[in-house]
């Protein structure tokens, strides 16, 4: 079973007059009252940090010389400590944000009297084909493609009764348990390792040599997505009716329900989350798939609250708000960086640096990130849209 990446991608949009915001890979128009601003602010900031907090985890994959196992705590006590800060709750994160991104789509359809889903299949369409070239191109953990496969069901769902939703968040929920469950009973009764032999191909190995690897094993690498499934429908679900509950809104009623998610979130979640990744391997699905999502509520709420307090934005906030406005663009180029820096076809550092792991990676993280927030910052005074989501508005528009 292939239990390695993290990302996932997609997120959410309004417009505020002129001011078009994006979702991941295209774009959406909704008009919506001033006081807003600081609310879509707020979506694009954590859109952002969940961008960059992706690659926090695909980065410890680039960097291990023994191939994709570098998910799974190689290092030790520390690499351990360092890969817990982002394992599994930036995809949970994104999950969520792509279900408020549908229900922002979802909207804008009603308001303009058009029919819903509508045109959306063409737009998962688009962005699967974007997913699979990623995928043969740079990295084998791509999520795009299960992210277009996952919202063409949700796309029928996001418009049925609140309860029907929460039937189906309910099933879907126990269906992800059981199977977690499982796979962790199954783990604990046969106690062995769950990464496997280690490769050179990443280290030393070619480009051409990668991609037709990425061919041969494409149904390996695709096995997360399908496990994830489950979980996924109910988070694109929760994400959502977090936006109809006015989980981004700055009255009393937002703060209140934003203040719970940091309570149960970073209070309770985040320290049994800490348990889970010391306790070892045979805990890695409860590690990565059950705990990490209530962090993400956690951290949604308290990053969309710091947000919403309003005053002059700094430059790291203005730089995670351009990340999160040109998503798809940064999350492609992350890792084709990390790729160049990182493989034996280009600079081949994971092989170099190995005897710095794993303080090193986190200063590739940093250096990335960092330069992410400054190129995304610098093209968007000249565009309105990321490159890759120009490409999308091209061939989808409207």
């Amino acid at each position: 079973m292939q239990l390695h990446c993290q990302r996932f991608a997609p997120l959410f949009t309004m417009q505020l007059h002129d001011n078009e915001w994006h979702v991941l890979g295209d774009s959406m128009t909704i008009t919506s009252p001033a006081p807003a601003g600081n609310r879509m602010a707020a979506l694009d900031v954590v859109r952002g940090v969940a961008i960059l907090g992706t690659f926090g985890a695909n980065v410890w994959i680039f960097t291990d010389p023994a191939g994709p196992t570098g998910l799974l705590g190689a290092d030790g006590t520390a690499g351990s400590l360092l890969l817990f800060l982002a394992n599994g709750k930036f995809l949970a994160l994104l999950t969520l944000m792509f279900g408020v991104g549908l229900e922002l789509q979802h909207r804008s359809a009603l308001r303009r009297g058009a029919s819903w889903p509508g045109r959306y299949p063409v737009r998962a369409a688009l962005l699967f084909a974007e997913g699979l070239l990623h995928y043969l191109l740079i990295f084998e953990f791509d999520v795009l493609m299960s992210y277009a496969v996952t919202s063409l069901l949700v796309a029928h769902l996001i418009g049925r009764g609140d309860r029907a939703v929460r039937w189906w968040i309910a099933g879907c929920g126990a269906v992800h348990l059981l199977l977690v469950a499982l796979g962790t009973a199954g783990l604990l009764s046969s106690r062995a390792p769950i990464a496997g032999a280690g490769t050179d191909l990443f280290s030393h190995g070619g480009y051409l040599a990668q991609v037709a690897a990425r061919i041969d094993g494409f149904a390996a690498y695709r096995l997360e997505a399908l496990f994830i499934i489950p979980m996924s429908v109910a988070m694109f679900l929760i994400g959502s009716r977090l936006r109809r509950a006015g989980a981004f809104e700055r009255g009393p009623g937002g703060q209140r329900l934003r203040n719970r998610f940091a309570l149960v979130g970073l209070g309770i979640a985040l320290p049994l989350n800490l348990l889970t990744t010391l306790a070892g391997q045979q805990w890695f699905l409860v590690d990565r798939y059950v705990l990490p999502p209530f962090v993400a509520l956690g951290l949604l709420g308290s990053i969309t609250s710091l947000v919403l307090r309003g005053g002059e934005p700094g430059p790291v906030r203005r730089g995670l708000g351009s990340v999160g406005r040109t998503a798809l663009s940064c999350y492609v180029l992350q890792n084709l960086l990390a790729a160049i820096l990182c493989y034996g076809w280009g600079f081949g550092l994971e092989v170099r640096f190995e005897p710095l792991r794993p303080w090193w990676v986190v200063l590739l993280w940093a250096v990335i990130c960092g330069l992410l927030l400054w190129l995304s910052g610098r093209w968007l005074r000249r565009f309105e849209r990321g490159p890759l989501e120009l490409v999308m508005h091209r061939f989808y528009g409207r």
